[in-house]
């Protein structure tokens, strides 16, 4: 059995010096919470962690100014239970407590969380060699089109890669225009959380819009009135803490009972955390009922794709889209 080498990192320089010296292998690891299924499966096989849970300033939360910022090393449970987020911007706060266990929020990240992998079964049991998987092995096919794929994208899929992305937070980021914060060893930058999000095409491996050596450090998310009116609504299997068949994250700017804007992204359903904008553009300046609600969620999936057996999701997609806008929109508790 190959040896792991640890170091742990007091500051973002000193974790990049880090890895940058660990080599070939390396990997950062904060609550660990992903890493280590990874690595029990046999996915991942590291050789070097580099320890960032401890970085210095890396849990702030703060809700002060323009823009709500989260440092990603932040635990989940700490942004679900800040007041501001759970009055302001509830749909921040659903979509980290339907996320996962008390358990695993108390231990796992805001930042690390958005660098989850799939679980599609055909990725995570295929290291054993009984199915290929073009995200871990690149070209050697994806055992996901054609085969069981009632869990599989709806949208966003390609011929290479129809793994659904597995996230609830990038979600209602996704629906609230958030900017993550990346450093590396050429310096920090900003990129939209649209961008941050590859879509599969040819290269399903190449799922963030990160470089080696480079880590997530920050969340930046605009404040806006819109927060007030949102919620995330998640269908699922069961109901303790299954990934999403489908879910919604909806933010409603309103102007009486008019929409002024609308902010809507979907999950469960996409290769990525997947912006509706046409069910956005659907919504403005009408007045919501549960016909125009229906037709929003409709247009969000007039694109979508089914394989054998995950036709179902398109209906349901819509119908849970439907929903979280009649709740954001006051229509419904």
């Amino acid at each position: 059995m190959r040896s792991l080498s640890y170091v742990r990192a007091g500051n973002v320089r000193e974790a990049i010096e880090a890895f940058a010296a660990a080599g070939e292998g390396a990997r950062y690891i904060a609550g660990g919470t992903t890493l280590y299924d990874l690595m029990k499966l046999g996915v991942e096989r590291p050789a070097h962690l580099i320890d960032i849970a401890s970085l210095e300033g890396a849990d702030r939360i703060d809700t002060r100014g323009d823009v709500l910022f989260f440092g990603a090393g932040a635990l989940m449970a700490d942004v679900a239970e800040d007041d501001v987020i759970r009055h302001d911007y509830p749909v921040l706060a659903e979509s980290l407590s339907k996320a996962a266990s008390q358990q695993l929020r108390n231990m796992a990240t805001v930042g690390g969380n958005l660098l989850q992998r799939t679980r599609c079964p055909y990725f995570r049991n295929g290291a054993i060699g009984a199915y290929t998987c073009n995200k871990r092995e690149p070209g050697s096919g994806c055992a996901g089109i054609g085969g069981v794929d009632r869990g599989q994208a709806v949208l966003g899929a390609s011929d290479a890669c129809n793994a659904v992305s597995p996230g609830d937070w990038p979600v209602a980021l996704t629906a609230m225009d958030a900017t993550i914060e990346i450093s590396g060893p050429a310096g920090t930058r900003s990129v939209p959380i649209s961008d941050f999000y590859r879509l599969p095409g040819n290269t399903p491996h190449l799922e963030f819009a990160i470089e080696a050596g480079e880590i997530v450090t920050g969340i930046s998310v605009p404040k806006t009135a819109a927060g007030r009116n949102s919620t995330y609504l998640k269908v699922r299997d069961r109901e303790s803490y299954a990934f999403a068949l489908a879910s919604a994250a909806v933010a409603l700017r309103m102007d009486g009972n008019h929409v002024r804007q609308a902010h809507i992204a979907l999950g469960g359903v996409a290769t990525r955390p997947w912006r509706a904008r046409e069910a956005e553009a659907l919504l403005n300046a009408q007045t919501i009922d549960r016909e125009i609600a229906l037709a929003a969620g409709r247009a969000a999936f007039a694109d979508a794709r089914a394989g054998e057996h995950n036709t179902f999701k398109i209906e349901l997609g819509a119908r849970t889209l439907a929903d979280a806008i009649m709740i954001a929109g006051g229509k419904i508790q």
